[in-house]
């Protein structure tokens, strides 16, 4: 009873560990300073005195903002404030094997948000020449998308020249993270027929809705042409 007395006295450990800690503190101070990308941060023997840790742990907790891409090491410069590569960042994570269905799902709907979103930048940036590469790309295509399963060489072509046409860097980028996942899906016999007759909007209908339609019809399109991904995974 003594002893159990005595660990009811024991008050909850704090788990986080000292870099934990001085890399929370090292964020903050690069905030209260309102250093800007480019600029060099403190060197370590200074943090190390304004924080009151050892520069091992300085120097740990700066390795953790260099995998994050908040940092880098420039000569003559030292360390300094970099933009991160947030999806440099993500794609260490992003193991298709690991991902559950719901979450497979999740990123499918968020896909559908952006193609769908992206039809204004298409159709005020798209040019003759991206229409005449858009009409190679689906020239050996089906005209509907008709009980068959999508063609994943097609679909990496065809919806990566639309990510180019918009001229968003950061959404190109995105695209190129979820294509192993796109691979992988494809590859996983998660893919299923349809059970039901059903037609959808084909990549060359897509074509003829830029070069003819408006904005809106290309919403109603992408949608109706993603569906076809939803139905033969999540059905």
């Amino acid at each position: 009873m003594a002893i159990k007395a005595l660990l009811n006295n024991f008050k909850t450990v704090d788990t986080s560990s000292l870099v934990d800690k001085v890399e929370a503190k090292l964020v903050q101070l690069l905030q209260d300073r309102k250093l800007k990308v480019g600029d060099a941060i403190p060197k370590e023997i200074e943090l190390a005195e304004k924080l009151g840790v050892s520069r091992t742990v300085i120097r740990e907790a700066l390795l953790r903002l260099r995998v994050m891409g908040l940092i880098e090491s420039k000569k003559k410069k030292g360390s300094v404030i970099t933009s991160p590569d947030l999806f440099g960042v993500m794609s260490k994570s992003m193991n298709p094997h690991i991902l559950d269905q719901d979450t497979l799902k999740e990123m499918f709907e968020l896909r559908l948000v952006l193609e769908i979103g992206m039809a204004d930048f298409i159709f005020q940036r798209i040019t003759p020449a991206d229409i005449a590469e858009l009409r190679k790309i689906v020239a050996n295509e089906p005209d509907s998308a008709h009980m068959h399963l999508f063609n994943i060489e097609h679909e990496i072509k065809f919806h990566g020249k639309l990510y180019e046409i918009t001229g968003n860097n950061t959404m190109k980028k995105f695209q190129r993270l979820l294509l192993p996942v796109f691979d992988y899906v494809h590859h996983s016999g998660l893919l299923k027929k349809q059970l039901t007759p059903k037609k959808f909007v084909s990549h060359k209908g897509l074509v003829d809705i830029i070069e003819k339609g408006n904005p809106e019809m290309f919403r109603n399109g992408m949608r109706n042409h993603l569906a076809s991904h939803f139905s033969r995974l999540f059905d």
